[in-house]
């Protein structure tokens, strides 16, 4: 198949796994040098470092960004209920690790869709509270599944911690993630939050955005869609924006002594409040 033929990279007759097509969680898994990946993922992801040298830097900006939030939830905003869509492979530095060492007690529902993360997440539960880790088997673009399914472990009467972290770009227009996302924060009570990072587009580097999403159709079954700051932007509407904002993700709040230098990756991080 080509880019043209499926411009959002998802073919809707396309089996739930086939370890021939890379998906995002285990590509992302290899970028930070994790051991669970398949061929298809490696090759994806040696292609893409071609056209993005720096693809791995991506990666793990995104990752540190993603405890700094998590800390910043569980210690200074008080929440003790996570909601992580599109979680990805097990690794260091995973949500429930940060909130709970921070927050003991704090429970936490991964979503993902992909086969080999269910796998590696019951793996990983096995002898844990239930209560505090729970894995949900869903697609970001049926929130009311996800909302269904989460409820048996988290508390909707109470704030929650909603995660959206490198997954928005992964589901095309098509799909109409904007709504997606506001069915599931309409669903969070009052002093819940929401965390997104996002591939935003840089007038800089069109052609190699171009290149990437081309791989992206090729070899992925998830699109990689770069959007402007005014598309990113839409997804916090009617939150409270937390500062400093929707900022390149190096930006935001780097812990002491590890402020960016050099030329910033433009992979965008916020945090919003539902007031």
């Amino acid at each position: 198949m080509s880019a043209d033929q499926y411009p959002d990279g998802i073919r809707d007759d396309d089996p739930a796994f086939d370890p021939t097509v890379s998906h995002q969680a285990r590509f992302y898994n290899y970028l930070l040098e994790g051991k669970d990946h398949y061929e298809a993922d490696r090759i994806f992801a040696e292609k893409v470092k071609a056209v993005y040298p720096e693809g791995a830097e991506y990666a793990r900006v995104n990752r540190a960004f993603l405890g700094r939030a998590v800390r910043y939830l569980a210690g200074e905003a008080g929440i003790s209920q996570y909601l992580d869509i599109g979680a990805g492979l097990p690794a260091p530095g995973a949500t429930h690790e940060v909130a709970q060492q921070t927050r003991p007690g704090s429970k936490v529902v991964y979503v993902d869709v992909d086969p080999v993360v269910m796998a590696h997440a019951r793996a990983f539960m096995t002898g844990r509270d239930p209560g505090s880790i729970a894995y949900v088997d869903a697609d970001l673009r049926d929130p009311g599944l996800v909302l269904e399914r989460a409820a048996e472990t988290l508390d909707f009467t109470r704030p929650v911690g909603l995660l959206l972290v490198a997954v928005l770009h992964a589901i095309g227009d098509r799909d109409d993630p904007h709504a997606c996302v506001a069915t599931l924060v309409d669903a969070l009570p009052r002093g819940s939050y929401l965390v997104l990072t996002h591939w935003g587009k840089d007038p800089a580097e069109t052609e190699r955005e171009k290149k990437f999403s081309g791989l992206a159709g090729q070899l992925s079954r998830q699109p990689y869609l770069p959007r402007s700051r005014q598309e990113i932007s839409r997804f916090l509407d009617g939150l409270e924006i937390v500062e400093p904002g929707l900022v390149p993700v190096q930006h935001w709040r780097p812990d002491a002594g590890q402020e960016p230098a050099g030329k910033l990756i433009p992979m965008l991080g916020c945090i919003g409040r539902k007031p």
